[in-house]
């Protein structure tokens, strides 16, 4: 953002302020001035002058000779080719050992033998255009002679240039600065009411508007200017639109700029009567719908797209660019001055799609005030009249379907102080806030409608300290017990995990927290699913990052997607990653730690199963049971397992959904374990015993069941180990078999079952009671038949 320093003296005193403390004190709080450059500092020894005499050069005719008044006692020749020059013309001369814009130095010499003492300049040659002259500048007649250049076409102007952040829209306005600069050097600040006269008539039977959806547009502000005198803009504002890098084009869109940058409010004005049906609606766009933008280029929208339309059709994209059917020219008279607050998202979106980020979608999309609008056309009228540009229909057309409520926050001073660590009185904390626009009134902040970034106790502390001083805060000791340096048991925990999986041969990744809203639908999460409430982030950088993540499948798929598509054969990753899940009634969320496991290429669904259960053994977890699952949409619906640990839902194991890679455009199989590294860190344990080596022999039973093939094999397992033997030592599965032989919906499940005592060597008596057991249970509770 560039401010013109004398720009500011339209709302302030700045007598007194050099531009080293100006940069140092706006830093300080917290406008931060990246520098402070001058045109004037580029000119050395330029001034005007006026051609007493022109005459021929004698040994060229393309060159004249000419006798130029300089302000000295003596006229300076100077030598020149140039066509417009004539006797009695005031012109800018750089003289000998002068400087010009861009490091050009200007010294005497000889043009074909005749002396040149200087140069008389063109506009290019001063800097003031950017195309090349054809001839040399000429000045008003009545020019003082002699004088600096910088001063008679008002180049001496400082321009500061400000780091706007993002969420200080309203600091993106001369206005906004202006109030900054008052707070920060303790001076009074006004902005003056708009002020005109307007005719007897009705903006009613001139013009209308229509907000299709108030999502879209919370405000539309217009007013109608007739009989319009379309004309250059005087020379005072153009300087100072140049000076803020902008353009100058005529008098009526140069007014619409000026306003821009003075109220930090992009504002568009139509030729009315270019305008089918004299209605301004607001609206999507139509898929595929056609607008010839003000740059001459055709435009393909979509409905993602805000658009302002007649009757008829488009007239421009809202927020962005008008369009060329309706825009200002010389043959205007009647024009609809439009100023409004359209869904800085869409204005995004919109922007980006069309490849056109404009200096009004750029204010848009950080979010501006619908409060703004009116006072920012209404000054655009005032411009209108005092530059005798048309005359301003009485009465104004405002659209503004909800009201935008004032933010209201306790005034809590000896909190903030607590919090600062400082000892401002309430009166100097009042004061300072006043400065800034803050009303303070029984007990409460009355928080301006343009501070969109207010939000609560420590928004109104810093306020207050940055405009008190940051180098006024006192140094004090730190507070607090002495507590000895190291790791957290959970932060042991997470590098314990993080060892476990890597040795397991996977990689770990870190992603994003901010995804896209529609990530949840990609991987076939129901809409009414929990997990599509999100906590939306308040200034977005765009749709794509809006919303904070509450499952971490879709992160993992996507970089997942990124290693297919990068023809890698194979991957296996892991992510200890934070997930957000808004709170009902509370300011911030809940934040949780998820493990999520993703691989393809060689790999199977006991692949990723044994990687979870070797982590879970190696944090001393062995109470985890995996149990069918086809419920989840995510996941292949034969081939996903849901993990409990005491009957409580630990996470998710399986295949994910073809449909799901199919999303993501992955055509091999894919394997995601999510699990809650919460619940792990309350079962985890670092108590681990070693065993003996055992002294005597182990005892070895294989079995085989049939049952139903609806058992899951889990059970099975259980009621095997669910046996109390002091003696059964393991149990492993190692066949499984459907046919014919052990008929239809059956299933043959075969287990190697070891037995061994600490004191002994078993014998069939100590042995043969256990398998008994195991196989009456198997069969009371599972109808199990032993083949």
């Amino acid at each position: 953002m560039k401010l013109p320093l004398s720009w500011l003296k339209d709302y302030m005193n700045i007598d007194g302020i050099e531009n080293a403390e100006y940069m140092h004190k706006m830093t300080m709080s917290g406008s931060i001035v990246e520098g402070i450059e001058n045109p004037a500092d580029e000119f050395k020894n330029v001034v005007t002058g006026k051609i007493l005499k022109i005459e021929k050069h004698p040994d060229a005719d393309k060159l004249v000779v000419c006798q130029v008044d300089v302000g000295e006692e003596a006229p300076i020749q100077i030598v020149t080719g140039a066509k417009n020059v004539f006797e009695g013309a005031v012109v800018p001369v750089a003289k000998h050992k002068s400087c010009l814009p861009g490091g050009v130095k200007i010294t005497k010499g000889k043009l074909r033998g005749v002396e040149s003492f200087g140069m008389m300049c063109s506009t290019d040659e001063l800097g003031i255009s950017e195309e090349r002259a054809t001839g040399i500048l000429i000045l008003p007649e009545d020019t003082a002679i002699g004088e600096d250049i910088t001063k008679t076409l008002g180049l001496d102007e400082s321009v500061a240039e400000f780091e706007i952040t993002s969420n200080r829209p309203d600091c993106m306005s001369i206005i906004g600065l202006a109030r900054e600069t008052a707070a920060t050097f303790g001076r009074e600040f006004t902005v003056p009411t708009p002020e005109f006269e307007t005719n007897n008539e009705d903006v009613s039977e001139y013009a209308s508007a229509e907000i299709k959806d108030d999502e879209l547009c919370s405000r539309f502000v217009g007013r109608v200017v007739k009989n319009v005198k379309i004309a250059p803009s005087p020379e005072w504002m153009q300087r100072r639109l140049k000076a803020c890098g902008i353009r100058a084009i005529n008098n009526v869109v140069d007014i619409t700029n000026y306003i821009m940058l003075e109220y930090g409010q992009p504002m568009h004005a139509y030729d009315l009567d270019n305008v089918e049906g004299r209605k301004i609606i607001v609206r999507h766009a139509e898929e595929n719908e056609q607008l010839e933008t003000l740059d001459d280029q055709p435009r393909v929208l979509n409905e993602s797209m805000i658009v302002i339309s007649d009757e008829k059709r488009a007239i421009g994209v809202a927020g962005v660019m008008g369009g060329a059917n309706s825009e200002v020219t010389d043959n205007t008279t009647t024009v609809l001055f439009e100023s409004a607050c359209f869904n800085a998202a869409a204005v995004r979106r919109g922007a980006k799609s069309l490849g056109m980020r404009t200096d009004a979608s750029a204010l848009f999309e950080k979010g501006l005030d619908s409060e703004n609008c009116l006072n920012a056309i209404n000054r655009a009228c005032q411009l209108m009249v005092e530059l005798g540009a048309g005359e301003v229909v009485g009465g104004y057309i405002d659209v503004y379907p909800k009201k935008k409520v004032q933010t209201v926050l306790p005034f809590e001073p000896e909190k903030m102080n607590d919090f600062l660590g400082m000892d401002i009185s309430e009166q100097e904390m009042t004061d300072i806030l006043a400065t800034l626009d803050f009303e303070v009134k029984d007990g409460k902040v009355y928080v301006p409608t343009f501070r969109g970034d207010i939000e609560g106790m420590a928004d109104i502390a810093e306020e207050v300290a940055r405009i008190y001083g940051y180098d006024r805060i006192p140094t004090t000791m730190m507070r607090g017990e002495v507590v000895a340096g190291g790791k957290t048991p959970k932060q042991k925990l997470a590098d314990i995990v993080r060892d476990e999986l890597a040795g397991s041969g996977l990689y770990e990744i870190i992603t994003y927290s901010f995804i896209d809203p529609k990530d949840n639908s990609l991987v076939n999460i129901p809409a009414d699913d929990p997990r599509n409430n999100f906590v939306r982030i308040t200034n977005p950088l765009g749709e794509e990052s809006s919303v904070m993540r509450t499952d971490l499948i879709s992160s993992m798929m996507k970089t997942l997607r990124t290693n297919y598509a990068r023809r890698n054969a194979e991957a296996a990753l892991f992510e200890l990653g934070t997930i957000f899940t808004p709170v009902e009634g509370e300011q911030l969320p809940d934040e949780t730690v998820n493990i999520a496991i993703g691989m393809y290429g060689n790999c199977d669904f006991y692949d990723i199963k044994g990687i979870v259960e070797g982590m879970l053994n190696r944090v001393g977890i062995s109470d985890y049971d995996f149990k069918a699952d086809t419920t989840n949409s995510t996941f292949h619906a034969g081939r996903c397992a849901e993990v409990t640990i005491d009957g409580r839902k630990l996470g998710t194991v399986g295949q994910i959904s073809p449909k799901v890679c199919d999303n993501f455009k992955i055509d091999a199989e894919v394997y995601v374990a999510i699990l809650d590294f919460e619940l792990i860190a309350e079962k985890f344990t670092f108590d681990t015993h070693c065993k003996d080596l055992p002294k005597f022999p182990a005892v070895t039973r294989d079995i085989a069941v049939t049952v139903n093939k609806s058992v899951p094999v889990g059970d099975i397992v259980k009621i095997i180990k669910g046996q109390n033997a002091d003696i059964l030592e393991s149990c492993e599965l190692f066949d499984i078999y459907e046919g014919v032989q052990v008929g239809k919906d059956k299933k043959s499940v075969a287990y190697s079952i070891t037995f061994r005592a600490s004191d002994k060597t078993l014998t069939d008596d100590d042995v043969n009671p256990v398998m008994d057991k195991i196989l009456k249970d198997l069969e009371l509770k599972l109808d199990a038949q032993l083949r």
